[in-house]
């Protein structure tokens, strides 16, 4: 089945492949034939730019009329928009060669004109109509440019004035500043876009050269992506011939606004505002055919006004600098790009795009009520797919990318219990508490709440707060704008500012409004405030400092390696904790009973071995399952049942150890021993606690961790871990365990174990260890059920040992202070790199820093992953 399967995919993927190359050959071969029209005539002019030495000439086909009865009539030059052709201009070039001779070329890339050219920017479209003027011996001439033509004849203008004796603009773009989006940068960015697009169509799609020539072709994304606007508003105000401007009020792909500022910036220019759309030569060829030739009869009889002859009021108003606040509300074309920028936007951030919208309502860039309309289309669009992939999909989806990124199962399973105790009401309130959405919509999803019952109750939610969040948004940050802008070259720097004090503040908020959320902030704030709880890209630093002045100072930049022969590397990443286990039992060392079951076998060899050695060791559930190589507790699960066992031996990735779980109480004892000396010491003791939360009979588990002093720290990882429990109530008195494992990253307590470091224990640690030959420096982890029989040496089991990058773990006690931490660990890696020069000097040489560095990539591939 699976190579049928294979057969079929792969026949499919040939057969696409002969029909493009089919498609290919068909565009290639009629792209060298056309077909002129009655007074189509064709010229070759120079490629632009002008080093590109070995290009062909470019084909440039126009059409030519003149009158018969008139002898030596003006000469008017009609330039299509994009996309477009010379045949889009036909009915006004017909009005037109009435009275005058008419030019219409299709300009490169257009058109019966050469497709392949280096350069489709309005500027490069200018320098060909420069040449083929000059090639047409057309001395002055009467540009008419429609759309994006307006900006090629202002490109004309600025290369040969001396022809131009005058300009329409019709419909015409111009300055950049009322161009989509206003910015040049970000409409690259989306013209870019559109021009993959459309490339990977035409290129990609076998269409027989159907799509070649049509409006939204490769050509057009091009011609818009290679120009670049900004130059045009220096143009406009140099421009001195006659000047008409001619535009639409309901114009919707270039606002009126865009020809108002044209007017302003010629104040010689006359301007016709009509009641009409974009395509006036398509809808009105006889009216602007008599607009235009008024224009031209006033330049040739000397009555036009030129630049010089403008009005001072009108020079004054063009001097001024351009006015941001002036600039319309987005409309048209632009208002529909704008509206589906925003609701992509949200995909990505739902809260920070409504801030985004709220302070663009706020510069007067997008109306209030298509902004938030905007964000209530993204947003809902957005979370009912994932509402449907959690339907479609189900739980499995969790352990899925890009799900799994971002998303814990613990999560889901609290949002779902959540979302079973209160129903649709969630809905509404998750909306109000960034941070839940996500996992309740997910949870809705995979639960099959009805579809019209949750698309209902999340469409009411989402039209309350979303016009909520932008209206705030709007209002908090008009004030900060309108200081900030009054300093011009800040005025960017001010609103990501803006942006991101909205977004706290509405995050604290939102938290704010519960008890819940208020506890949760409390927690976020201790883990900043104390230093135990730093991530460790904060707290490391110096340490890694203190050890690069140590690898300068003994000489050896990996010498804390050589620290214990006896591990790969010194244990510094990577080593088998089966194999130090065993060489530790060989060596007489009281080690809990544990058994390697290997990746490489098949699952049911997997769950046979393991139950062959629970039986045979006569160990019991629960067990605790681990990686054979993991770092800081990493993978590592207590097992209370057989389903659970059976289904971790299933799912592991690399080689995990199967322990006894030793019951009782945890210490992390930290012990050295200097090469060539017959007894070592213990360097410290971390008494390892597990903490407890104690019931009152009224308050949910979730409450009382969230209420507890000390438990409110690490409230994220205890919430996890308690995820299937959380809405219990412990009864009066009842002490409930939070988490099982001694490792401080996951929520145990390390305070200092000074008191148990008595010479009993040190001599048993002192034994163990001196049986294990090659081995100087680390951290034991015992477990036993008796700490005062502990302390005596006696009644403990080995369950690990860490080698050269254990940390002396009591540093951690909440009475430490941060200096207190740091004068610990630098002590610790300094007695490491003297134990390793004392090995160096043995002739025990360090890892080099490339087999260093190939450890660390290798175990960052062969990283264990748990469910």
């Amino acid at each position: 089945m699976a190579r049928s399967r294979t057969r079929l995919t792969v026949s499919l993927v040939v057969a696409y492949a002969v029909l493009l190359a089919i498609s290919h050959g068909i565009r290639l071969s009629s792209s060298s034939r056309i077909e002129l029209g009655p007074g189509d005539r064709t010229v070759e002019l120079r490629p632009v730019p002008d080093d590109d030495a070995g290009a062909s000439p470019v084909r440039v086909v126009y059409r030519e009329t003149r009158p018969d009865d008139v002898p030596d009539p003006p000469t008017v030059l009609l330039l299509h928009g994009t996309p477009g052709r010379k045949d889009h201009l036909a009915a006004l070039g017909a009005a037109l060669g009435r009275r005058y001779r008419v030019i219409i070329p299709d300009l490169p890339g257009f058109g019966d004109s050469s497709r392949k050219i280096a350069d489709f920017s309005m500027r490069a479209h200018g320098e060909y109509l420069a040449r083929l003027l000059e090639r047409l011996d057309v001395e002055r001439v009467h540009v008419v440019g429609f759309s994006f033509g307006g900006g090629v004849a202002l490109e004309l203008y600025r290369l040969a004035p001396e022809r131009v004796a005058s300009l329409t603009m019709l419909s015409a773009t111009g300055v950049q500043e009322l161009e989509l989006l206003g910015d040049y940068r970000l409409n690259r960015a989306i013209h870019g876009l559109q021009l993959s697009a459309v490339w990977l169509v035409h290129e990609g799609v076998p269409h027989m050269g159907l799509l070649d020539g049509s409006l939204l072709d490769v050509a057009y994304a091009r011609n818009v992506y290679d120009s670049d606007q900004r130059p045009l508003r220096g143009i406009l105000e140099r421009f001195e011939p006659p000047m008409l401007i001619v535009h639409g009020t309901r114009d919707p792909l270039v606002p009126p606004a865009a020809a108002r500022e044209h007017h302003r910036l010629v104040p010689h220019s006359e301007l016709v505002m009509l009641e009409a759309s974009h395509f006036l030569p398509f809808t009105r060829p006889g009216e602007i055919s008599d607009l235009i030739g008024e224009v031209i009869e006033r330049v040739e009889s000397g009555r036009a006004k030129f630049r010089t002859d403008a009005e001072p009021s009108r020079l004054a108003e063009a001097a001024l600098p351009f006015d941001p606040g002036a600039v319309p509300p987005a409309s048209g074309f632009a208002l529909v790009v704008l509206v589906l920028l925003i609701a992509v936007a949200t995909f990505i951030s739902e809260d920070l795009t409504c801030i985004v919208v709220g302070l663009m309502v706020a510069r007067g860039s997008i109306g209030f009520v298509p902004g938030a309309l905007a964000c209530v289309m993204g947003i809902y669009v957005g979370d009912m797919a994932v509402y449907l992939a959690g339907r479609w999909l189900g739980r499995p989806i969790v352990n899925r990318a890009p799900v799994r990124w971002f998303l814990r199962p613990e999560r889901l399973e609290a949002s779902s219990r959540w979302f079973e105790r209160r129903g649709p009401a969630v809905i509404c309130i998750s909306r109000f508490m960034p941070g839940t959405r996500f996992p309740t919509y997910l949870a809705a999803g995979i639960l099959r709440t009805r579809f019209l019952s949750f698309s209902l109750w999340f469409l009411l939610a989402v039209v309350l707060w979303t016009p909520l969040l932008v209206g705030l948004a709007a209002v908090l940050g008009t004030p900060v704008l309108t200081f900030f802008e009054r300093y011009g070259t800040h005025a960017a720097l001010a609103a990501g500012a803006t942006v991101v004090a909205l977004l706290i503040v509405i995050r604290l908020g939102t938290g704010l409004m519960t008890h819940r959320g208020r506890r949760r902030l409390l927690s976020r704030w201790c883990r900043l405030r104390r230093w135990e709880f730093w991530p460790p890209w904060v707290f490391y630093p110096p340490v890694v400092v203190w050890i690069l002045w140590l690898g300068v100072r003994f000489r050896g930049p990996t010498l804390f390696t050589a620290a214990n022969p006896a591990m790969p590397a010194g244990g510094f990443l990577g080593e088998s904790k089966s194999e130090i286990l065993q060489a530790l039992r060989e060596g007489g060392a009281p080690v809990a009973r544990f058994f390697r079951v290997s990746v490489a076998w098949d699952d049911e060899r997997r769950i046979r071995e393991a139950h062959r050695f629970m039986k045979e060791a006569g160990v019991d559930l629960p067990v605790v399952i681990k990686p054979d190589a993991g770092q800081r507790g990493e993978g590592v699960s207590i097992v209370r049942d057989g389903a659970s066992l059976r289904r971790l031996l299933l799912d592991v990735s690399g080689d995990v150890i199967l322990q006894e779980y030793v019951p009782g109480h945890e210490l992390g004892v930290f012990y050295y021993r200097y090469p060539g000396e017959e007894h070592g010491a213990i360097f410290s003791v971390t008494d390892k606690r597990l903490p407890e939360v104690v019931g009152d009979g009224r308050r949910t588990l979730e409450q009382l961790i969230l209420d507890d002093p000390r438990a409110v720290c690490m409230a994220r990882t205890y919430l996890a871990a308690q995820s299937d429990r959380l809405g219990d109530v412990p009864t009066l008195g009842e002490a409930v365990r939070l988490v099982e494992l001694g490792t401080h990253c996951r929520g145990a307590i390390f305070l200092n174990g000074d008191r148990i470091a008595t010479p009993e224990l040190e001599r048993a640690i002192d034994g163990a260890s001196r049986g294990y030959e090659g081995f100087y420096f680390g951290r034991y982890d015992i477990r036993g059920p008796c700490l005062d029989e502990m302390s005596n040496g006696k009644g403990f089991e080995i369950i690990e040992l860490n080698g050269v990058t254990s940390e002396s773990t009591d540093i951690y006690d909440p009475e430490n202070s941060l200096f207190e931490a740091y004068r610990k660990l630098f002590r610790q890696w300094h007695l490491a790199f003297e134990i390793g020069a004392l090995n160096r000097a043995a002739g025990l040489g360090p890892t080099g820093f490339l087999a260093l560095a190939r450890l660390v990539r290798d175990a960052s591939r062969g990283q264990n992953r748990w469910v």
